[in-house]
């Protein structure tokens, strides 16, 4: 069929067998942007918006949305998840919030989806408490940026450029 490992020889969607896998420590880091108006940043910095403080929410919406990846991507594996943080870098000269969330585990396999998750819903997080200003707001940029541990052993991209090439 081919190398895809979520179907079997007849290509039926299957959840990966992760029985013989050994436990090892993971980590993954993924990251997403969200440009806006700069009245719109500007509300953000200053905590100046009616609904509150949109990045101690939306940290806490990746947070919680990690957590959550087996319920929302059918065949992830429910994981004891260790860490979880998620930070946020200003670009005020771009107009844009970037987001980047970082997961740890210790366990058969790897952290990536949940990493990714965690920046997604950050920014959706960030989009819906701005949106009574700034519904012309753009989320992009979201990638995996590095992740260990397993067979398949690191992964680190060089650069965000990379994922637009």
């Amino acid at each position: 069929m081919s190398d895809l490992t979520h179907f079997d020889e007849n290509g039926a969607a299957r959840m990966v067998d992760v029985t013989s896998k050994g436990v090892t420590d993971r980590f993954a880091r993924a990251a997403a942007s969200v440009r806006m108006h700069p009245e719109t940043l500007n509300l953000i910095v200053n905590k100046a918006l009616a609904k509150g403080d949109v990045l101690a929410v939306a940290r806490l919406a990746g947070i919680m949305a990690s957590k959550q990846t087996p319920h929302l991507i059918p065949l992830c594996h429910p994981l004891m998840i260790t860490s979880v943080t998620v930070d946020f870098k200003i670009e005020t000269a771009e107009s844009l919030v970037q987001i980047s969330a970082e997961v740890k585990t210790s366990g058969q396999t790897g952290v990536e989806m949940e990493a990714l998750t965690a920046a997604t819903v950050a920014a959706l997080t960030i989009y819906d408490m701005c949106k009574a200003v700034d519904k012309g707001m753009v989320i992009s940029d979201v990638m995996l940026i590095e992740k260990r541990g397993g067979k398949s052993g690191i992964f680190r991209r060089e650069t965000q450029s990379d994922a637009k090439s």
